[in-house]
C-alpha cells in the first residue's frame, strides 16, 4: 500500500496528521504557459507537508510532473522555478518589456500589451530551452518529415529535460508518474507509466507535442502528439485503476463555464475554454456508479452462506467489493481579465510569475479549511471540492 508521508521541518506544517488514502495524486492539465499555476499550487502542497505518490499530466502538465518526481524532495519547487525561469526567458529584448512594464505607475498598466508582446515573440522568436522556429517554414520546406509537419524545433526542450530531470530517481518508484499522449496512427489516446515502463525525455515531449505547432515524436516506431488532442486531463486514469483510496489535486487551466462571446477574438478564446476544459463530471458520475455497483455486491455478498463467502473467487469479488473513498480537491486557473485566447502561449515572465502566485494562492486558500482533505462518507463515496464554485 502506498503511503502519504509529511515533513515535520516545514514550518506551515509543524503538526501534521497522517492521510487517510493510499493514493495522493496531483492530476495536471495541458495549457502551455498557463502550466506556472501548476507550478505554484505543487509548491503550495509541498510548503504544507503534502507529498503526492502519484502524478499525472498531459502536455505542459507532463512537464511539470517530469520536474517534481526528477527531483529530491527538497530541491523540486526551485528546480521548478528555474525550468520555468529558463522556458520564460527571451534571447531579444523587445520594447515595453519586463524593465519599462515595471517601471511605470499603476495608471499606466500594459499588462494585456506586455503579454501581447510575449505571445508575438514566442511565436516569432520561440522560447530558449523549449522550441525554436523552422527556417524555411514547413509550408514551404523542400524536405519531408518534422520540417515538413511542424512550425518549430523541440530540440531545446530535449536538453531542457535532460538538465533538470533525473530519470533515474523519476523511475525508481518513489513517484509513480502517468503521461498521456495519442497514437497519430490510431488516434488512440495511450499513457506512458513509470508502473509499466521506464520513461525518458520522449515520452514528456510526445505528451507536449501539439500539432501543428510541435512534431510528432517517435517512440518504438510509432508517432506520437500532444495528449490533449483526445482528452486534456488525465483524472480517468487515477480513478479508473485499482480501486483504492485516493485523494486527488486535480490543477486545470481551462475552465469549462465562461460568458457568451461578444467579439472574434473572445470566440477564440473561449473555443479554447470548452476544447481543453476537464470532463470531471463525466469521471465522478463513473466512480458514482461503481459505488453503487460495489453496495450492491456487498448486499449480495451477504446473503450468500459462510461456506459460499469462503470461496476464493468470492472472496476475491468481496474485496473488489470494499468501499472505497474518493476525495477530489479541483482547483482550476481563473482567467484575468487582461489575457485573451493567446494566453496558453504568454511566456513572459511577468506572466508565468502571476500565474505561479495564483496557483500559490488559491491552493493556500484551498487547505485553509482541513475538512477537505477528509474522506467522504460510506454513504456517498465520492466528494470533490473547488474553491471556485459559484452554486
Amino acid at each position: 500500500m502506498l503511503k502519504v508521508t509529511r515533513e515535520l521541518n516545514i514550518p506551515v506544517s509543524k503538526q501534521s496528521r497522517p492521510l487517510p488514502y493510499d493514493v495522493v495524486a496531483l492530476v495536471l492539465q495541458g495549457g502551455g504557459a498557463l502550466g506556472a499555476y501548476q507550478a505554484g499550487v505543487y509548491e503550495g502542497l509541498h510548503e504544507a507537508g503534502i507529498r503526492p505518490n502519484w502524478l499525472a499530466g498531459i502536455s505542459i502538465g507532463a512537464l511539470n510532473a517530469a520536474i517534481i518526481a526528477g527531483s529530491q524532495e527538497g530541491e523540486r519547487v526551485q528546480r521548478l522555478r528555474a525550468f520555468w525561469e529558463t522556458i520564460c526567458a527571451f534571447s531579444i529584448e523587445w520594447p515595453a518589456g519586463e524593465g519599462l512594464a515595471n517601471a511605470l505607475p499603476f495608471a499606466f498598466d500594459i499588462t494585456s500589451i506586455r503579454n501581447a508582446l510575449a505571445a508575438t515573440r514566442a511565436l516569432v522568436q520561440g522560447q530558449p530551452g523549449f522550441f525554436k522556429p523552422r527556417f524555411p517554414s514547413p509550408l514551404w520546406s523542400p524536405f519531408s518529415g518534422n520540417a515538413a509537419t511542424s512550425f518549430y524545433d523541440t530540440a531545446p526542450l530535449h536538453q531542457t529535460l535532460e538538465r533538470f530531470v533525473d530519470f533515474d530517481r523519476l523511475n525508481s518508484g518513489e513517484v509513480r508518474v502517468s503521461v498521456g499522449a495519442v497514437n497519430v496512427r490510431t488516434g488512440n489516446l495511450v499513457y506512458f507509466d513509470t508502473a509499466e515502463r521506464r520513461l525518458g525525455p520522449k515520452h514528456f515531449m510526445a505528451s507536449g507535442a501539439l500539432p501543428p505547432g510541435f512534431p510528432a515524436v517517435e517512440i518504438e516506431g510509432e508517432h506520437y502528439w500532444d495528449g490533449g488532442v483526445v482528452s486534456n486531463t488525465p483524472l480517468s486514469r487515477v480513478l479508473s485503476g485499482e480501486p483504492r483510496d485516493t485523494l486527488t489535486f486535480q490543477i486545470d487551466l481551462w475552465s469549462a463555464r465562461g460568458r457568451v462571446p461578444y467579439d472574434m477574438m473572445e470566440v477564440s478564446s473561449r473555443q479554447k475554454d470548452i476544447q481543453y476544459s476537464s470532463r470531471t463530471r463525466t469521471v465522478t458520475d463513473q466512480v458514482l456508479r461503481m459505488q453503487k455497483m460495489r453496495r450492491a455486491l456487498q448486499r449480495t455478498i451477504e446473503k450468500l452462506s459462510d461456506a459460499d463467502r469462503g470461496d476464493p473467487e468470492i472472496r476475491d469479488i468481496a474485496e473488489m467489493a470494499r468501499e472505497r473513498a474518493y476525495n477530489i480537491v479541483h482547483l482550476i486557473y481563473q482567467t484575468k481579465i487582461h489575457e485573451g485566447h493567446s494566453r496558453d502561449y504568454e511566456f513572459g515572465l511577468s506572466a508565468m510569475r502571476a500565474h505561479w502566485q495564483s496557483g500559490l494562492d488559491d491552493i493556500r486558500r484551498t487547505l485553509a479549511d482541513p475538512r477537505r482533505l477528509d474522506p467522504p462518507s460510506l454513504e456517498l463515496g465520492i466528494v470533490t471540492h473547488d474553491v471556485h464554485r459559484r452554486d
